[in-house]
C-alpha cells in the first residue's frame, strides 16, 4: 500500500467557523486554493482542524464536503484517531464509507498506552477498513511517544504504512529511518524540520504553515524530491521566521489568525481555544507581509 502515498506538501487544513457553525463555503474556498497552489495532499480533521470540538454530524458533513470538493484531484486523508479504540475504529469505517483515500491516526492520548496497547490499538484499526494508514506521533500534544521500535512491529500490517513523525528528538528520528528505512513512507511532522527530514528520506511534510503559505511549502519539498538541495535550503531558512510564528501559540490559534489576515477566513475558535493575543499577532502579521501573502496596509495581496 505504501505506493498509494503521497510525496510532497500535505496540508493539515483547519476548519473553517462562522458564527461557531462549520463554514462549508469557505472550506470549499480553502481546498481549490490549495489544489490550485500545487498541494499534493490534503488532510481534514487533523489536529490543525480542532477534531475534538467537531460533533459527530459535522465530522460527517466535513468529510463529504472535502470528498465532494477534491474530486479525485488530491488524495485526501481524515484524521480518525482516538483515546478510544472502538471510536477511532467507528470513524475510520465512517471516513472509508464516506470516501476518503487514506486515514491520519494520532496516538492515542491521556490514556498513555503501552506499547503492547499501541500495537493492538492500531492492529484493530487496520484490520477495520481498507484504506492506507498514517501513523502520527506528536508526543508534545498527546503526551505519549511511539518508539521506533514499535512502528516497526506496526508496519508489518500492510495498511499501516506511514508515519508522521513530530517528536524533535534527533536520536528518535535517526533511529525511526534505521529500522525502517524504505519500508515506510515518513513525513516531517514539523515544518522547520522539512530538510533535515527529506534529507534522512521523508517524503515530504504533513504541514500546519502549509495552511497561509501553499505555494511556498509545495516548493520546498518539489526543491528537494528533485535534487535541488540548495534552493531547498534556502527555502526552508526563509520560512522558519513565519513557522516561529504560527507556534508562538498553540496551533491552530496562530494559523487561524494568519488566514483570517488574509481574508481566507474568520478568527474563530472553539473553547477552549481562544485568538491569538495583540503582541504575537503584530508578529505575525510582520512575517505575512515579508512574505508577501499580504501586503503592508493591512490588505491581502490578490491571488
Amino acid at each position: 500500500m505504501q505506493g498509494n502515498l503521497f510525496y510532497g506538501s500535505g496540508a493539515a487544513l483547519v476548519t473553517p467557523f462562522r458564527a461557531q457553525r462549520v463554514d462549508y463555503d469557505c472550506l470549499e474556498a480553502l481546498i481549490d486554493w490549495q489544489i490550485d497552489s500545487g498541494t499534493d495532499a490534503l488532510i481534514v480533521l487533523g489536529t490543525t482542524g480542532e477534531p475534538s470540538t467537531i460533533t459527530p454530524s459535522e465530522r460527517s458533513a466535513i468529510i463529504e464536503c472535502a470528498v465532494a470538493r477534491c474530486a479525485g484531484r488530491v488524495p485526501l486523508y481524515v484524521g480518525t484517531g482516538c483515546n478510544s479504540t472502538r471510536t477511532a475504529i467507528a470513524q475510520s469505517i465512517e471516513a472509508q464509507r464516506l470516501g476518503a483515500d487514506g486515514l491520519l491516526v494520532v496516538t492515542p492520548y491521556y490514556n498513555k498506552a503501552s506499547h503492547a496497547g499501541l500495537i493492538e490499538h492500531y492492529n484493530a484499526i487496520a484490520d477495520s477498513v481498507q484504506l492506507p494508514i498514517i501513523v502520527y506521533n506528536v508526543p508534545g500534544r498527546t503526551g505519549l511517544n511511539l518508539p521506533p521500535e514499535v512502528m516497526l512491529e506496526l508496519a508489518r500490517h500492510p495498511l499501516l504504512c506511514g508515519f508522521k513523525e513530530a517528536a524533535t528528538n534527533p536520536s528518535q528520528i535517526m533511529r525511526l529511518f534505521e529500522l525502517l528505512g524504505d519500508g515506510i513512507a515518513i513525513y516531517s511532522g514539523n515544518d522547520d524540520l522539512v530538510l533535515p527530514m527529506m534529507a534522512l528520506g521523508a517524503r515530504g511534510v504533513i504541514s500546519v504553515a502549509a495552511n497561509v503559505a501553499p505555494e511556498q511549502v509545495h516548493a520546498l519539498t518539489s526543491l528537494w524530491l528533485k535534487g535541488e538541495t540548495g534552493a531547498c535550503r534556502r527555502m526552508q531558512y526563509q520560512l522558519l521566521p513565519l513557522i516561529r510564528a504560527l507556534f508562538s501559540e498553540v496551533s491552530p490559534i496562530p494559523v487561524k489568525a494568519a488566514l483570517s489576515m488574509m481574508d481566507r477566513i474568520e478568527d474563530v475558535l472553539r473553547l477552549p481555544l481562544v485568538p491569538l493575543d495583540a503582541e504575537r499577532r503584530a508578529v505575525l502579521r510582520q512575517e505575512l507581509v515579508r512574505l508577501q501573502l499580504i501586503d503592508g496596509n493591512d490588505g491581502t495581496i490578490p491571488g
